[in-house]
């Protein structure tokens, strides 16, 4: 919804698509809300007041009139605010990493981009001096597109804010792109890739150990036996003498 609504109005850039997209930000708030439940009575109280200042907001910007656009901006901006809250609250919150996790952060990262973008607006429409320097057009195009590029520090140049308020609201965006990708985007990578080699060592099977060599070679070690020891005497004859025979005299060797 979020790549899909930055799109339309990079390509479209029409007024009704501008205003569309206060609708289209306060669902994705509310969806927020759903998937990461805040405790107590705080639902109940947001998701009313989301959409009674999502209309009075519309009903601003349908005026055509520059405080009516900006004060829809502003809230288009808070809204997206409490959204990229709501799900990095959520995605902090979970014991352990998932995929889900690393999809809510980057979601949140998308977030923060289209809600500079809103302030950018804003301060256009409630200011009096033209926000970009050399005479650049300010519309929700180039808004989206150089907060895009100030998010993620690319600078390059080609549109620049011309008064002190919009050059402080870039710096504060440039610092929290670094801050978002340096610390919560890289730890959860890391957590996640970490996780994923601990479920890998507890599947791989794991060899009995051999015991070792002086255990292993006592229990093989069968003691010999020793063999009768041989005298110089024959042992006698156990067989009975032949039929006829005459008995040995008394003291003679058999």
């Amino acid at each position: 919804m979020l790549i899909a609504t930055y799109l339309a109005a990079a390509f479209s850039g029409t007024a009704l698509l501008v205003d569309l997209q206060l609708a289209l930000f306060a669902a994705v708030l509310l969806l927020a809300l759903r998937t990461s439940p805040l405790p107590g009575r705080w639902p109940r109280l947001i998701g009313p007041v989301t959409l009674v200042g999502t209309a009075a907001a519309l009903g601003a910007a349908l005026t055509g009139t520059d405080a009516g656009r900006g004060a829809a901006e502003v809230w288009k901006g808070v809204v997206l605010l409490l959204t990229a809250t709501l799900i990095v609250r959520r995605v902090l919150a979970k014991p352990t990493v998932t995929i889900q996790s690393i999809y809510g952060a980057l979601s949140a990262y998308l977030i923060v981009g289209l809600m500079f973008a809103a302030f950018y607006a804003a301060i256009r429409y409630l200011a009096k001096p033209p926000f970009f320097a050399d005479g650049q057009p300010a519309t929700s195009q180039t808004f989206q597109y150089f907060s895009f590029t100030t998010l993620t520090t690319l600078g390059y140049g080609d549109f620049t804010a011309a008064g002190s308020g919009g050059r402080a609201v870039a710096v504060i965006e440039a610092l929290t792109g670094q801050v978002f990708l340096a610390t919560l985007v890289a730890r959860l990578v890391a957590a996640y890739r970490g996780a994923d080699r601990a479920d890998a060592r507890r599947a791989r099977p794991t060899r009995p150990r051999r015991p070792p060599r002086s255990t292993r070679d006592a229990a093989v070690t069968v003691p010999r036996k020793r063999p009768p020891a041989r005298t110089g005497r024959p042992a006698p004859s156990t067989r009975p003498p032949p039929p006829g025979a005459r008995p040995p005299p008394p003291g003679a060797s058999p």
